[in-house]
């Protein structure tokens, strides 16, 4: 096992500049997620570190060792890729236990660890099947398989459970996180899903644009996003986001056309101000004194309910637990639960306070 530290980390093709001087430490058996759109840069940071992708400037030290230009098979990781990349003419355990084979390591070291390895992920009864012959989930298993049997310091996943279906990517994830616990062994993941992000990490890299917008755990994220775009990527359904003017006539508010709504007194909301006024979902309550807003879709889960507003120009959603019969059409009156308002900058998109 081994810390992962990333300084400075610069990529351009050509002219074109796709890393801004990132930085992230990765302590020693952390389970780190990069998240973010598509383009962020999350997936070209995991193959710089990986060594599949030249580094332009700044530096990568895998346990203390500058590795920028080492080849991938000098760095002492394993990769988990999207499209799992096994060898359809080999078994489940030759496809396990390749790598090794390369490295000529002894054949009684080799199904130990490939035994080892089946034992840990549940694929023993599969060995002597080829990978046609599995499920999805099973394959994905595999590669992951073929991955521990090498003991790296640094685990790397890929966007691995893309292709898998949606009751079997929430298992698969089970999984992982619980293989990170059994191995602890150093854990970096790339994913464009934030739920994935959310119930993994033990700490999330929030990636926009070839910039780190934020790290931090999960639940600090979701409950105190930096700014605008985290606080509109992090949590589904996504926060609220309402520009308005900040006006203190006997309490401060945000003035959104003709709705007032109720912010906190934070340092900086001077009158007048431009602000972004965030509220997730959840924190709308029901109120008699609260704005007016049409209901326009209603969409039942079944534990919750999600419903899209009309608030005057602007659409707001809601989550509720209770199943309240509503149809297009109707008005509800909403106020945010005290303690639970975010304001941004309307011009850096920073948080305020």
């Amino acid at each position: 096992m081994a810390e992962v530290t990333i300084s400075d980390l610069r990529k351009s093709y050509g002219g074109l500049d796709v890393m801004h001087g990132v930085n992230v430490d990765i302590p020693d058996g952390e389970f780190v997620v990069l998240v973010g759109p598509s383009g962020c840069g999350k997936s070209t940071l995991l193959r710089m570190i990986a060594g599949l992708e030249g580094v332009t400037g700044g530096t990568i030290r895998i346990g203390g060792r500058v590795v920028n230009n080492l080849p991938p098979a000098e760095r002492n990781i394993a990769m988990v890729f999207q499209n799992y990349a096994l060898y359809p003419h080999k078994t489940v355990a030759a496809n396990m236990g390749f790598a090794l084979k390369m490295q000529r390591m002894d054949r009684a070291e080799i199904d130990a660890r490939v035994a080892r390895a089946a034992d840990i992920l549940g694929l023993k009864p599969y060995l002597a099947r080829f990978p046609r012959e599995l499920s999805g989930g099973q394959r994905q298993r595999v590669a992951m398989g073929r991955a521990i049997v090498r003991d790296p310091e640094v685990f790397l996943f890929d966007e691995p459970l893309s292709n898998l279906d949606a009751k079997l990517r929430v298992q698969m994830r089970s999984e992982i996180r619980e293989l990170h616990q059994r191995l602890s062994t150093t854990t970096v993941y790339v994913t464009h899903d934030q739920i994935e992000a959310m119930t993994m990490a033990d700490r999330i890299v929030v990636m926009k644009d070839g910039h780190v917008s934020q790290i931090g755990a999960p639940l600090d994220l979701y409950d105190r996003p930096a700014n605008v775009f985290v606080a509109g990527f992090i949590g589904s359904p996504a926060m609220n986001l309402i520009e308005g003017v900040v006006r203190r006539d006997g309490g401060v508010v945000v003035e959104a056309g003709t709705d007032r709504l109720p912010a906190p007194d934070l340092p900086g909301m001077d009158d007048g101000r431009r602000v972004i006024f965030g509220i997730r979902p959840e924190h709308l309550l029901r109120d008699d004194a609260g704005f007016a807003a049409a209901v326009a879709v209603v969409e039942p889960t079944g534990a919750e309910t999600h419903v899209v507003l009309r608030m005057g120009a602007r659409d707001v959603v809601a989550v509720f637990r209770d199943r309240l019969g509503l149809r297009p059409g109707n008005t509800l009156r909403l106020s945010p639960q005290p303690g639970m308002v975010h304001v941004f900058d309307a011009e850096t998109g920073q948080r305020i306070g």
